[in-house]
């Protein structure tokens, strides 16, 4: 069931590593069944608001009590890490990798279900990766690995997907596939939050764009954040930000002037 309010709300949101700034004072909220990718320069923060949804991360409380809330159960979350974060060492076959999904619904002691099995089967057949399930995952391709990692998402089965970098570093045709299921899921209306820095996917596969640069420049329809004065404004933001500012009161402060 979707559901009727925002699926994510950020009210005054600050993030910090080690009393450094990654996001400062971020307010908005993710519509039930939005597809919205969220882009900006390296270091912008795009990557920590994805971890802070899932929980990955402290935040800290802002002017009034900045908060973030996430309206789904955590089982009901699936969170993609960027390839490089993913351990390809692990002794994990394709199959089991892809089964993990179903990890929510039966927990670390529960039955596999023959249910649980043919939504494994699906899900592979979905990705291209028949006659793969026996391989390893270190043996994979990062193209192949991107399709067991899509795999085991429509074997979970969530309302809200999160998406770091989804299409990094794979080849074109992976790309176009996993797309198509972006789109599904999208049709289904699962809320989709991508982290992208592909400009024209954006525009063409992304109705909404979240604009970072540690604070926010933009937030809406992707035809009107993505404007020339906006990209510009954000690079400027980036290259604005001073690491070791002094904190404020209400999180760090971290712009060296401000940016017109």
């Amino acid at each position: 069931m979707v559901a009727a309010g925002p699926v994510v709300s950020l009210r005054d949101l600050t993030v910090s590593y080690r009393r450094h700034p990654a996001l400062h004072h971020i307010s908005g909220s993710f519509a039930p069944g939005s597809l919205t990718a969220v882009v900006g320069p390296n270091g912008s923060g795009k990557s920590t608001l994805l971890k802070s949804i899932v929980g990955l991360l402290p935040i800290e409380g802002g002017r009034s009590g900045g908060a973030l809330t996430v309206a789904p159960a955590r089982e009901r979350i699936a969170y993609l890490p960027q390839v490089a974060d993913i351990d390809r060492s692990f002794p994990i076959d394709v199959y089991d990798c892809a089964l993990l999904g179903c990890w929510g619904s039966a927990g670390a002691w529960g039955a596999v279900t023959r249910r649980m099995l043919e939504r494994v089967d699906a899900a592979l057949h979905a990705v291209g990766l028949e006659g793969f399930e026996r391989r390893s995952i270190g043996s994979l391709s990062s193209g192949q690995l991107q399709r067991v990692m899509f795999a085991r998402m429509l074997v979970q089965d969530a309302e809200l997907i999160l998406l770091d970098e989804p299409f990094n570093a794979i080849d074109a045709k992976t790309t176009a596939a996993l797309l198509a299921l972006v789109r599904q899921w999208h049709q289904q209306r699962r809320t989709v939050i991508a982290v992208l820095h592909d400009d024209h996917l954006v525009r063409e596969y992304f109705p909404s764009t979240l604009l970072l640069a540690r604070e926010l420049v933009g937030w809406g329809a992707t035809a009107d954040v993505l404007t020339e004065p906006n990209l510009r404004r954000a690079r400027a933001m980036a290259e604005a930000w001073d690491e070791n500012a002094e904190l404020c009161g209400t999180g760090t402060l971290a712009l060296q002037k401000a940016v017109a």
